[in-house]
C-alpha cells in the first residue's frame, strides 16, 4: 500500500449530516432575526395598543417616538379615556408632576376623549389653582367620573371660591353624563350642585363630598330629590337630615348601597349635633335593606350625647378618638345591624360587659379592632366564643389584654384560635 492511502474517506465526507443540519439551523436563525425598522414598526395595532396601556405616561410618550405607526397609536382615543393629572410644586414636593407641555397637548388633542379624570394635587395653593385652570378648559368633554384629590392638606380650600366653582361648573355643564364625583375638601357650594343636578341628574350614581363647608342641607337635599339613580353618598353629619333620608327612601329612588357619614368636631363644646329620628332611619332601611351605613367619629367624649340613644341602623363604626364605656354600651343596645367596629382608644376601665353585649345583640358582627383599650383575657375569650367563626377580622393589640386568674397572654391565643376555627395571635407593637 502506498503511503498516505489508508482507505479512509475525507473528513468532509465523514460528517455530511452534521454539516447539513448546521446550515439549516443557520438559515432558520437568520429568518427569525428581527429587523427593528420592519418588524417592530409593523406590529399589529391592537398589540401595540395593549402594550401602551401597561406603560406609564412617560414611557408611552418615549415609545411613541419609535416610528410614525406607534405615534399614531399614541393618539388613539382609547388611551386617553382615563387620565390622572398630577400637579405638584417641585420646591415643596418630591412627587412627580405632569409636564405642562403634555397638559396642553392633552387639552388640545384629547379633551374630547377624556372620560375618567382625576386631579392629584399637593399642599400648595398653586397646584390647586392649576387644576382649576385645566378644569375650566375642558369644554369639549364627556367626562363620566371626576376626582379631586389632595395628597396632603386640602389645598383646594385655599383657592378662590369663585375660581373653583366657575371651573367645576364648566365640567358640570359640558359633560352631561357624570356618574361619579369625588370632591371632598373643596369649596363647592349649593348653586354649583344645582348646576350638577340640572345637567347630570339621570346619570349620577356616586357623590363623595365630605368636608365641604359651603354646602347646606338644602343643597344636598336638592341632589337627593333629583338624582334618583344615586347609589353611594358620602357627606358630613351636619348635612344629614330627616328630609334627606326620606328623599333617599322615596319610591322613585333606586336602592342606596353605601352611605358614609363623617362626624367631626375640631373645637370641643362649640359644635352642636342634631338628632336624626328613628323613623327616618327605618324608612331608609325599609327601602334599601342592604345599605351599608358607615360612620366615622372624631369627637370628644362630651359630644357623643345625641348619638345612639335610639336604634340606629349603622353597619360600620369607627371611633377615631377616645370613646366612653357608656357610648359603647349604647352601641351594643341600639346598633343591631353592626358589621364592623373599630375603637382607637378608651379609658382604663375594662370593656368586658360592653363587648359581650355587642356580641350578643349584633348578630352580624364580623370585624373588630381595639387600640388603646383594656379587656380582661376571660372577657375577651367569652366575646370570641359568642361570636365564633363569623369574626373574619380580629385585630387586638397585645397590650389591650389583661391577664387574669383564667388566662394569661401565652394561653389566650390557643383558646381564641379554638373558638375562631383558625390560628390567631394578638397584634404586637413594633419595637423599632
Amino acid at each position: 500500500m502506498k503511503r498516505g492511502r489508508t482507505g479512509l474517506k475525507p473528513k468532509c465526507q465523514i460528517f455530511p449530516v452534521h454539516e447539513e443540519r448546521a446550515k439549516r439551523q443557520k438559515r432558520r436563525a437568520s429568518s427569525f432575526a428581527l429587523n427593528p425598522a420592519e418588524d417592530w414598526g409593523n406590529l399589529p395595532h391592537h398589540i401595540v395598543l395593549q402594550i401602551f396601556q401597561h406603560l406609564s405616561l412617560v414611557d408611552r410618550a418615549r415609545a411613541s417616538s419609535v416610528c410614525r405607526h406607534w405615534n399614531d397609536i399614541f393618539h388613539t382615543p382609547d388611551l386617553w379615556r382615563r387620565f390622572e393629572f398630577e400637579l405638584n410644586q417641585p420646591a415643596t414636593s418630591y412627587l412627580r408632576s405632569t409636564h405642562p407641555d403634555l397638559i396642553q397637548q392633552i387639552i388640545k388633542k384629547h379633551a374630547q376623549h377624556l372620560q375618567y379624570v382625576s386631579f392629584k394635587v399637593d399642599s400648595c395653593t398653586e397646584s390647586a389653582e392649576a387644576a382649576c385652570d385645566i378644569l375650566s378648559q375642558l369644554v369639549n368633554c364627556t367626562i363620566k367620573t371626576l376626582g379631586l384629590i389632595s395628597t396632603a392638606r386640602p389645598s383646594f380650600m385655599d383657592v378662590s371660591q369663585a375660581h373653583f366653582v366657575s371651573a367645576l361648573t364648566v365640567v358640570f355643564v359640558n359633560s352631561k353624563s357624570l356618574s361619579s364625583i369625588k370632591i371632598d375638601d373643596t369649596p363647592v357650594d349649593d348653586p354649583s350642585l344645582k348646576v350638577l343636578v340640572a345637567n347630570n341628574s339621570d346619570t349620577l350614581k356616586l357623590l363623595k363630598m365630605s368636608s365641604c363647608p359651603h354646602v347646606s342641607p338644602a343643597g344636598i337635599l336638592c341632589v337627593a330629590d333629583q338624582c334618583h339613580g344615586l347609589r353611594e353618598l358620602a357627606l358630613n353629619y351636619h348635612l344629614l337630615s330627616d328630609e334627606l333620608l326620606l328623599a333617599l327612601s322615596s319610591e322613585k329612588h333606586v336602592h342606596l348601597e353605601h352611605l358614609r357619614i363623617d362626624v367631626v368636631s375640631e373645637n370641643p363644646g362649640q359644635t352642636h349635633f342634631h338628632t336624626i329620628k328613628r323613623s327616618s332611619w327605618e324608612a331608609l332601611v325599609r327601602h334599601s335593606p342592604k345599605v351599608n351605613i358607615v360612620m366615622y367619629f372624631f369627637l370628644y367624649e362630651e359630644e357623643f350625647e345625641p348619638f345612639f340613644c335610639e336604634e340606629t341602623p349603622v353597619t360600620h363604626l369607627y371611633f377615631g378618638r377616645s370613646v366612653s364605656k357608656e357610648m359603647l354600651g349604647r352601641v351594643g343596645l341600639n346598633c343591631p345591624r353592626l358589621v364592623e367596629l373599630v375603637v382607637c382608644a378608651n379609658g382604663l376601665e375594662p370593656l368586658d360587659e360592653e363587648l359581650i353585649r355587642i356580641a350578643e345583640r349584633c348578630k352580624g358582627l364580623t370585624a373588630i379592632g381595639l387600640g388603646e383599650c383594656e379587656v380582661t383575657c376571660s372577657g375577651f375569650v367569652e366575646f370570641v366564643k359568642m361570636c365564633g367563626g363569623r369574626l373574619t377580622q380580629l385585630s387586638i393589640m397585645e397590650e389591650v389584654l389583661i391577664p387574669d386568674s383564667s388566662y394569661n397572654i401565652e394561653q389566650i391565643h390557643s383558646e381564641v384560635s379554638k373558638h375562631l376555627g383558625r390560628m390567631w395571635f394578638p397584634d404586637m407593637m413594633p419595637t423599632w
